[in-house]
């Protein structure tokens, strides 16, 4: 039986971004939440929690985007100008997050809060740029021939807006559940106070980015409410019900884990969503994955070179997240 190559492909690369996704996720939700914590301590706790995984979380977006430009040319040439100013605006955010990181640890006493608001914007500013491109990606770009023809600004729009304020908002739930299981104490009290209003900000958005989603092209409404794509497509709405009850009663049990593992079960399910209105499209509405992909020897070689990495990567991310694993307190470090 022969491999459909272009799908195996996007298997691979929409799984590194979705692993992008949550693990950068709830690091870049650590620095959004970093304005509403005051004392430097609590501070450091929360930059110690993530210290040992948040420069190898982003492995996973090299890998999505390498993936992409090796495997899906077309796709690549033709979303990479229609999103040149949002991936500019990101991978600054990200250096200068990453910078600030580096810094806040070695600054002094008057110069720290500059490099703390830093991360903080940082942060914010990558996960906006994100979002934008999210909602600039379902809603369609503007392609002539094997061309993006559309304008400068074109990603820029009511929805795409909603959907960048959407995102911060769900990285920063992300970020506070992720504090809540590795943190104690006071700040863990003061962390599960400030979830329960970002969690009703999130299920706000995401029920308006719902509601607003089948009203963007009727393909996607057809997707949605048609027979007999309804039968497949009704459990995720009726899952992320559940998981949205389970994250608010965890969060007012005073659970550890379970806000967490609630969390990722809404990103996971979104992600499902999403792939569900989009596929087979690449690039929405004008190139297939099959239109866009490599030819198969092409896909074949570079699968070879990806099997053998791909249980690397996934091996030290494990064995990191595994070490560094249970309680981050102010005096002693990972206990």
């Amino acid at each position: 039986m022969e491999f459909d190559l272009a799908f195996v492909w996007a298997i691979l690369i929409a799984v590194a971004i979705l692993l992008y996704v949550v693990l950068d996720g709830f690091d870049l939700g650590v620095g959004i939440l970093f304005p509403l914590f005051n004392e430097r301590e609590d501070r450091d706790v929360m930059m110690n929690t993530i210290a040992p995984v948040w420069d190898g979380n982003e492995t996973w977006l090299i890998l999505g985007g390498g993936g992409l430009f090796a495997a899906f040319p077309l796709a690549y040439a033709t979303l990479l100008p229609a999103f040149y100013a949002p991936i500019i605006a990101m991978l600054l955010g990200l250096i200068f997050r990453g910078v600030a990181f580096e810094y806040c640890s070695k600054a002094s006493d008057e110069n720290r809060h500059w490099w703390e608001w830093s991360f903080a914007a940082g942060s914010t500013v990558a996960a906006f740029c994100q979002g934008i491109m999210l909602g600039a990606f379902i809603q369609g770009i503007e392609v002539t021939g094997r061309n993006y023809s559309g304008g400068w600004f074109d990603w820029f729009t009511p929805f795409s807006a909603t959907v960048g304020l959407a995102v911060v908002a769900a990285y920063a739930l992300l970020g506070a559940c992720w504090l809540i299981m590795k943190t104690e104490g006071e700040l863990q009290h003061d962390l599960y106070r400030v979830a329960t209003p970002i969690a009703t900000i999130v299920f706000g958005f995401v029920g308006l980015v719902s509601l607003w989603t089948p009203f963007l092209d009727t393909d996607i409404a057809e997707r949605w409410f048609s027979w007999p794509n309804i039968a497949f497509v009704a459990p995720v709405p009726i899952l992320v019900l559940g998981c949205w009850a389970a994250l608010f009663t965890s969060i007012k049990a005073r659970h550890e884990y379970y806000p967490f593992l609630s969390t990722l079960g809404l990103f996971i399910l979104s992600y499902i969503g999403f792939a569900i209105s989009m596929f087979p499209y690449i690039v929405p509405r004008h190139f297939t994955i099959w239109q866009a992909a490599n030819p198969p020897e092409s896909l074949s070689f570079l699968l070879y070179g990806t099997v053998a990495l791909l249980p690397v990567i996934l091996g030290y991310t494990a064995y990191v997240y595994w070490v560094f694993r249970g309680k981050v307190t102010k005096h002693d470090g990972y206990h």
